[in-house]
């Protein structure tokens, strides 16, 4: 990433590469005749089904791994899988908020649902695509723990037989 030392054009640059990125993957994709869309964010209800919820759990502020957001957890179209913008209709509070983060003004922690190891966001994708962009690998987050009657989704793992039937986390 190259840095110019003015903010406000190094902000501009970035949110452009990602930008870029996204419609470079989007062409890759199409030129290999790849069906759908699997470059979308997934939706926190593909994975989670709202009728299988037993609860939530708070598990207060951590440190995630970006690699590990791979949804949200209402259906968005502005960014995509790796949360690079679809368009420029975020540009502005992508780069306002970018900007403040350069100049190292206090940015909030992110809110995510966990699913087994995914996590789904509820609120901060502008900031998640700052800091993939920016290349970084760990964010501050907010977690609230789905607890699910059985693991659905991509998330599954083994289900012991022997387990008495009562709510779990998923993929716990």
């Amino acid at each position: 990433m190259k840095e110019t030392g003015f903010l406000q054009v190094d902000v501009e640059y970035d949110f452009l590469r990602a930008r870029r990125h996204h419609v470079l993957a989007a062409l890759a994709h199409r030129l290999r005749h790849w069906r759908g869309d699997g470059n979308r964010l997934v939706p926190l209800d593909e994975v989670a089904d709202p009728a299988s919820w037993r609860g939530e759990r708070q598990l207060g502020r951590q440190t995630i791994r970006l690699d590990t957001i791979i949804g949200a957890a209402e259906p968005r179209r502005d960014f995509d899988r790796r949360f690079r913008p679809t368009s420029d209709r975020v540009r502005f509070r992508w780069e306002r908020l970018a900007l403040a983060q350069r100049r190292g003004e206090p940015i909030p922690p992110i809110e995510v649902y966990r699913v087994g190891g995914s996590h789904f966001v509820i609120d901060g994708h502008h900031r998640i695509s700052i800091a993939a962009a920016a290349g970084e690998q760990l964010i501050e987050a907010y977690v609230t723990q789905v607890l699910t009657a059985a693991p659905s989704g991509p998330c599954r793992s083994p289900v012991r037989e022997d387990r008495p039937a009562r709510a779990v986390a998923c993929c716990a």
